[in-house]
């Protein structure tokens, strides 16, 4: 992240602006943003909710927000004065009339005072049913006519399925145009996720050897160990498939397959990814069952405290099928990864929380070493940490001390921790930054989503179509359910534990 920040006069508008994504994600980031010099001179934070407060509560649930979630910590008074003294907040329905007209004329005042024109960055930390009403109301009050000022950053969900989907883009596509338009990932920002660009690019050892020649097989695994939590009313609508894998881990992917792009910028970037959901195999209705595996968590241990089942957690419906758990095998049709499989894996209630990306090397064409060499203790594979560890791990075999020749599993490793003495800003500090400059190269294109989600609907109809058997499938505080296995088995493959980080 570059030390200058943008001299351009900006007012983030921040819809939603009393709701939990701004107290405890944005508003921390854009302080940390703020304590590193990042943020404009002029600038300004209006926030625009429902909520019966005014600017000062505001700025006190802010202020809690920040002391528990800011990377920068708890701030001190004369600095925690300075940034809230850019904080306003405007009490109205986001979808009126009336609310529109307030909004023009707060925006317009801060232009006068500056004496100069602002860029416009319309920040939707609203539920997804909003997002076409609030970008309709905008534009018919003419909020939107400046494309070069204006921005609007959207969160996922991006619907509930290709339709709503195309639904809220046709609503945002009518009021902006796609390179205003702000399709926030979160992912996209963590810097392990970044770091697979530069890992592959800018090191001529590994891109020769990233291929169907050289991989038998990559898994993607985000796994945590907590439940639904306060998310219940989201979840049981959504489910695992939906939550994580149309989204983050689909885009993992995409910078896993990915050719190279010929400059890093957000169209070659982005249209590099495109070509990779583009040549995902589709998966047929009759085949959903080959491809994919789904579970749903039972009451078990984890850490030493028993966890209640799905079903049993409050606000949840008792007979529930929606999945917590989603396996899938995809292939890449293409010249570089023809016949390679991608499993991907993501479940809550798993053992450990843990992120990463596996690439799991082929083996040796001729085994020169005897059977009790212990060759094959430990498959060849390079490891991406993206949390909690961040970093790089190289497994491989080398020989142990001794007179005889024993072979032994050793790792390779890069830590962010012990590599860079500067913290990581946090992703929402990095997307918040490029939405600052205009830069969209970590953010989604509408044919990105649209492809994710054509290649997932046929999944989520034959889910939602077959209720599944055997729910609860796997206790909580293991590794998945027996379906996932076999998902593998018929590749004649098993999942590789996860490198676990040093504390686990």
């Amino acid at each position: 992240m570059d030390n200058v920040a943008t001299t351009t006069p900006t007012i983030l508008v921040l819809f939603g602006a009393s709701g939990d994504l701004s107290q405890r994600l944005i508003v921390p980031a854009l302080f940390d943003l703020y304590q590193d010099g990042h943020l404009p001179e002029r600038f300004a934070l209006l926030g625009a909710g429902r909520s019966d407060l005014d600017a000062a509560a505001l700025v006190l649930r802010y202020r809690d927000g920040v002391a528990a979630h800011a990377r920068h910590g708890a701030p001190d008074d004369a600095t925690w004065q300075a940034f809230s003294a850019m904080i306003e907040y405007l009490r109205t329905d986001a979808v009126s009339q009336d609310a529109n007209a307030q909004l023009s004329e707060r925006l317009s005042r801060y232009e006068k005072d500056w004496g100069a024109p602002a860029q416009r960055i319309y920040y939707l930390a609203t539920p997804p049913i909003l997002f076409a009403p609030i970008a309709r109301g905008l534009c018919a009050a003419g909020l939107t006519a400046n494309h070069e000022r204006t921005r609007i950053v959207v969160e996922k969900p991006l619907g509930h399925d290709l339709e709503s989907f195309l639904e809220i883009n046709r609503a945002l596509t009518g009021c902006f145009s796609e390179r205003q338009i702000f399709r926030i990932d979160h992912f996209l920002g963590k810097e392990t996720v970044q770091n697979i660009l530069a890992l592959r690019f800018a090191n001529p050892i590994f891109e020769p050897i990233w291929n169907r020649r050289y991989v038998d097989h990559v898994v993607i695994t985000v796994a945590e160990t907590m439940g639904v939590e306060h998310r219940a009313g989201y979840y049981e609508h959504a489910g695992a498939l939906r939550d994580m894998v149309q989204n983050h881990l689909m885009q993992v992917l995409c910078l896993v397959a990915m050719e190279p792009p010929v400059a890093y910028d957000a169209e070659d970037v982005r249209g590099k990814k495109v070509d990779v959901l583009r040549a995902l195999r589709p998966i047929p209705r009759d085949a959903v069952g080959e491809f994919t595996a789904r579970g749903q968590y039972g009451a078990g241990w984890i850490r030493g405290e028993r966890r209640p089942a799905y079903r049993e957690e409050p606000e949840i419906d008792p007979r529930s099928n929606i999945e917590t758990y989603a396996a899938l095998k995809l292939l890449v049709d293409n010249w570089r990864w023809q016949g390679v499989p991608f499993y991907l894996r993501t479940g809550k209630r798993m053992a450990a929380d843990v992120s990463e990306v596996s690439i799991r090397f082929r083996d040796v064409p001729h085994r020169a070493f005897p059977a009790a060499g212990g060759l094959q203790a430990q498959p060849v594979r390079l490891v991406i940490q993206i949390q909690p560890e961040q970093g790089v791990v190289l497994k491989f075999m080398a020989k142990e001390p001794g007179y005889q020749l024993r072979l032994r599993p050793v790792d390779m490793s890069f830590r962010y921790s012990e590599a860079f003495e500067t913290p990581s800003p946090n992703a929402y500090e990095t997307l918040l930054w490029d939405a600052l400059r205009g830069d969209a190269t970590l953010f989604m294109r509408a044919d990105q989503v649209e492809a994710a989600w054509r290649l997932l609907m046929p999944v989520l109809e034959v889910w939602g179509e077959n209720p599944a058997p055997d729910f609860p499938n796997y206790p909580a505080g293991s590794w998945g359910p027996e379906a996932a296995e076999i998902l593998l088995a018929r590749d004649g493959r098993s999942w590789l534990t996860p490198s676990l980080s040093r504390e686990t």
